[in-house]
């Protein structure tokens, strides 16, 4: 068998890395309410435009919920490229190596979700996706943007008619309660409607005594946490996987077509890069602002959300997720990379490109700094923070890593879980030390 190598670091790119830092970080902003807010939380101000709360959360919202990690997926798709791309051209299959490597990102990701205590974790997705995307990375580019609108329409029919079930058992749950408090007796069908909208409440959408006992819970042992955590992961990733696919793998389709075409790798001239800037911003901020605008109206409170399920057959606004999260992260990608191309702020640009490289360990910092400071075996912060407070350790947590990754990597060629992975990878242990040059 030819002896595999990982991609050396001449070989990197570094516009890749830069921009897989700036996802890496991006995406912290989305999952940090996730560490710290209780269920329902954003009730209290997500209605009030006169507080500070309501303001943060429609910037991030907007600007950034789903777009950096649809970045961070479409990079991940470049990757499976990048991974093969040498191997391949010598003439040999990379197959088993690549299947080897997701499936270690499997066995991470239940360790991370298991273990560390992360519901909101993707590591075990990427590697299963990861595993479905590898089998078009040889379609054209055409191709495979000509995919994307296929899987997001599959996925559209799927959540549709995983919502209509979900609506047919409210409003037959609806219909058992009325008959209760009008002391009918009820029919089997009746009591079969209350108990399986009670497992939807258990494993979906918690009513608000569900939510003050997942937040008593959250602030309880180590026990506690997981009792709570592992159940809504182990769901994620058996239950509901089939729900999840599409999204990742529609981004990751993308991610190789534009890497295939250049985009990804500063091939693009500058002008291109800002028509994608234009193009993008201009068409996704309205639809993402429509969008918000159309939660902020429709879903204020857990009530309204399920009122709004009762008298709605399909959610066709779920189309406009999508549209909108593809082309602001297009939007983002291309701003970054006409900062990399104008050399524009290159010590921050260094610092994100060490981040990038280090992602995967970074991203499970990520999980160890916010568990300790949030949930109850740590500082138990967990549903103590307003909104806008939760943001200043996200600032704090970038901070960080932004000043250590790249001292790490000026000594060391990979981040301890970079390299890890590396060595399982290859079932050889890999060099770990930068050698020491001569002056």
């Amino acid at each position: 068998m030819t002896a595999f190598n990982p991609v050396s670091q001449s070989s990197r790119i570094i516009a890749l890395d830069v921009l897989r830092g700036v996802a890496l970080l991006g995406i912290l902003l989305m999952n940090i309410p996730g560490f710290s807010m209780a269920e329902y939380s954003t009730e209290a101000f997500k209605s009030n435009p006169n507080d500070l709360n309501f303001w943060v959360r429609g910037v991030v919202n907007t600007v950034f919920e789903g777009k950096m990690r649809a970045l961070f997926s479409a990079i991940f798709g470049a990757g499976i490229i990048l991974f093969t791309i040498n191997k391949e051209r010598g003439g040999e299959s990379a197959t088993a190596l690549f299947y080897r490597r997701m499936a270690w990102l499997v066995v991470f990701g239940l360790i991370h979700s298991h273990i560390l205590l992360w519901a909101g974790e993707i590591l075990y997705y990427y590697g299963v996706i990861g595993m479905i995307a590898f089998i078009f990375r040889k379609m054209k580019p055409v191709y495979l943007v000509m995919a994307i609108p296929l899987v997001a329409i599959v996925e559209f029919v799927a959540n549709t008619i995983f919502f209509q079930d979900i609506r047919e058992k409210r409003i037959a749950y609806v219909e058992a309660m009325g008959a209760q408090k009008n002391n009918q007796e009820l029919t089997v069908e009746q009591t079969k409607a209350l108990a399986e909208w009670r497992d939807i409440e258990v494993s979906l959408i918690p009513n608000k005594e569900d939510a003050a006992e997942h937040t008593r819970l959250m602030k309880g042992d180590y026990a506690s946490v997981a009792s709570y955590v592992r159940r809504i992961s182990w769901d994620g990733q058996t239950t509901y996987l089939i729900y999840g696919l599409w999204d990742p793998l529609a981004l990751m389709l993308l991610g190789i077509a534009l890497f295939k075409w250049g985009f990804l790798t500063l091939e693009w001239t500058r002008s291109q890069y800002i028509k994608t800037i234009i193009i993008g911003y201009g068409l996704g901020f309205p639809l993402s602002l429509w969008y918000f605008y159309y939660n902020y109206h429709t879903f204020p409170t857990l009530e309204a959300s399920l009122n709004h399920i009762e008298v709605t057959p399909i959610e066709w606004m779920n189309l406009i997720y999508p549209t909108q999260r593809i082309l602001l992260m297009m939007g983002h990608a291309a701003l970054v990379l006409v900062f990399i191309q104008s050399h524009w702020v290159p010590w921050l640009l260094d610092r994100l490109r060490a981040v990038g490289q280090m992602a995967f360990t970074n991203y499970i910092v990520h999980t160890v700094i916010c568990t300790l400071i949030f949930f109850g075996y740590g500082l138990n912060y967990y549903a103590e923070l307003e909104y806008y407070q939760i943001y200043f350790v996200v600032a704090a947590i970038w901070i960080l890593q932004i000043l250590y990754s790249k001292p790490w990597l000026n000594r060391y060629l990979f981040g301890p879980l970079e390299w890890l992975w590396r060595s399982l990878t290859y079932w050889k242990i890999q060099p770990m030390r930068r050698e020491k040059t001569n002056h």
